[in-house]
């Protein structure tokens, strides 16, 4: 197919709260409409819907009739918008949070649809963290048998990942599992609803799915942590990237995942037999979309979480990334992910639940986050005389912890909302920090830092990041991150290029040096952040913090409230 100012792209971001769509020329990255679906469940974190059925501590749970809802408005309505005609759309591209994952039948069923009353049939958001003793016990065992795998994890694998979730519900649901016939990505599954072909993508497989080297864990290692999960292999795809095990494909970024069916036609508006791309990730496509697709391009997606990816030529053992997957972001680079657990989270826990009525009054129109920033931005560094750990959704990287907690340090009686905010922002920065000094230490030059996502609305949160890193920030030059990436992914997929690198520098945009640190603030900074390590270290073995969690669970726990409290 010819590169022609009369084809176009559908773009689908699926996120945390809400999925979005856009348009986009294939000839030059323009976006001509766009539409949002906000989710009516959103994320399912105290009962489940209907039932009541209550959840315990940790637990983030997503319903897959949101995702669909996504295709039947959020596209159709992104394509009125566009002013384009459908016949001229030449390809779809979606992207999914992860590690997000859920439970379906051999036809992908989900099995939530089957008993909406069981927890652990519904599908597993990613940032579910109840998973965390399995992981636990996956890392320890992982480390005594000295797998190789481990490693590539950065020493441990995350709570939020695959096995981590699946362990769980083998061992709290055994009914559930047994019914599982695949166990599978939200990132596939929405894939397999447009095109009624099962496939995974190398993406998801690799960070979230253990899959190193053309394995998994071997069936001996699952054995030893539960007999049960000896065969767990057997509801994943198998094989080689590129073969075809039964009905699944594992498949390369930018690849063919199948065409439009007449269902998916009839939700979407797109026309049957569109090319629809593989499955990926939010933040791996959000890399082409910033044309950040070279080694040493290290693009940070700040939203609710940040996850940074980074392409690169050669391997290395980084402690505590999330993992290092050949062709993971793009084909024939090793693609590296690490991330921090809680970002913009952080900020909406503490005005929610801490700002006083009468901030509230005087932020007026502007908003309280905008109102707070205006009052911290005044401070000179260290003025609140505080330091905070960024942990208040766990520890995702370096720590690969998610039972640790948030901390602030040095509050009196004289600090104020806006200190406690300057210092919440400033300890993400700090924790961004670590994660790039993690790499750089580990022989990964981080040549190029740019930024994406929603909080890049904040400039003041953008400048404390230049001046703590100590390096210029590039920003990306889209607010439609991932859903122009995965446009850019279904680009390639439809034949308009012959792959992502070149996709992504006709498509893709940003701009370099948008913040430069300013050398007085940024060794000012210098001196937090030493305290901020010294914080760090001293929390890190966990001991505190996850006494505190243990004895909060306990408190908790079903039957322990007394009848006054009832």
């Amino acid at each position: 197919m010819n590169v022609n100012a009369n084809s176009y792209v559908v773009g689908v971001d699926f996120g945390t709260l809400s999925g979005r769509a856009v348009v986009v020329r294939v000839s030059d990255g323009a976006e001509l409409g766009s539409a949002v679906h906000e989710y009516t469940h959103r994320v399912i974190e105290q009962e489940l819907p209907g039932s009541g059925v209550r959840l315990g501590p940790d637990w983030a749970l997503q319903s897959p009739q949101d995702w669909i809802d996504v295709l039947k408005i959020a596209v159709p309505e992104a394509i009125a918008a566009s002013g384009v005609r459908p016949e001229e759309i030449v390809g779809i591209g979606t992207d999914f949070t992860a590690c997000t994952v859920l439970p379906t039948t051999a036809d992908g069923t989900p099995l939530c649809f089957e008993t909406p009353a069981e927890p652990h049939a519904w599908p597993k958001l990613w940032k579910h963290h109840a998973a965390q003793p399995h992981a636990d016990r996956i890392n320890e065992l992982a480390a005594r048998r000295g797998e190789s795998w481990l490693p590539r994890y950065g020493g441990k694998i995350s709570s939020e990942w695959e096995f981590a979730k699946a362990l769980q519900v083998l061992e709290e649901a055994p009914e559930v599992y047994a019914r599982a016939e695949r166990w599978i990505e939200a990132a596939d599954w929405i894939i397999w609803q447009l095109t009624g072909v099962e496939s995974r993508n190398i993406c998801t497989v690799g960070y979230k799915g253990v899959f190193q080297d053309d394995t998994y864990p071997s069936e001996e290692y699952l054995a030893e942590l539960n007999p049960a999960f000896a065969g767990f292999v057997g509801k994943l795809a198998t094989g080689t990237i590129g073969e075809k095990v039964g009905s699944t494909t594992l498949a390369h970024l930018g690849g063919l995942a199948g065409r439009v069916s007449a269902q998916a036609a009839e939700w979407t508006g797109v026309p049957e037999g569109v090319a629809v791309a593989v499955g990926n990730v939010d933040a791996h496509v959000t890399a082409a979309a910033a044309d950040a697709v070279r080694p040493g391009q290290m693009v940070a997606i700040m939203g609710t979480s940040t996850c940074h990816i980074m392409p690169s030529d050669h391997l290395a053992e980084v402690p505590g990334m999330c993992g290092v997957v050949r062709d993971g972001i793009v084909p024939g680079l090793w693609g590296y992910e690490a991330g921090q657990s809680a970002v913009g989270d952080i900020f909406a826990w503490f005005i929610d639940n801490f700002v006083p009525a009468s901030y509230l009054e005087q932020a007026g129109e502007a908003g309280i986050h905008a109102y707070l920033t205006s009052l911290a931005e005044k401070q000179e560094v260290g003025e609140h005389g505080l330091v905070a750990l960024d942990w208040f959704g766990g520890n995702r990287s370096v720590l690969v912890d998610h039972n640790l907690s948030g901390v602030i340090v040095g509050q009196t009686l004289a600090t104020k909302p806006e200190d406690v905010y300057r210092a919440l922002i400033e300890s993400t920065a700090f924790g961004a920090r670590m994660i790039v000094e993690t790499f750089e230490q580990a022989g990964v030059p981080v040549e190029e830092f740019v930024v994406a996502g929603g909080l890049l609305k904040n400039r003041f949160l953008m400048q404390v990041y230049s001046d703590v890193l100590r390096r210029p920030l590039s920003v990306i030059g889209s607010d439609q991150g991932p859903a122009l990436g995965s446009a850019i992914h279904a680009a390639v997929a439809a034949g308009a290029y012959p792959g992502i690198e070149e996709a992504a520098a006709a498509m893709g945009k940003r701009t370099e040096n948008a913040y430069v640190p300013d050398a007085a603030r940024a060794d000012a900074y210098d001196r937090l952040y030493a305290e901020y390590r010294r914080l760090h270290d001293f929390f890190a073995d966990g001991r505190m913090l996850h006494t505190l969690r243990a004895i909060r669970n306990e408190a908790a726990a079903p039957g322990r409230r007394t009848e006054k409290d009832a």
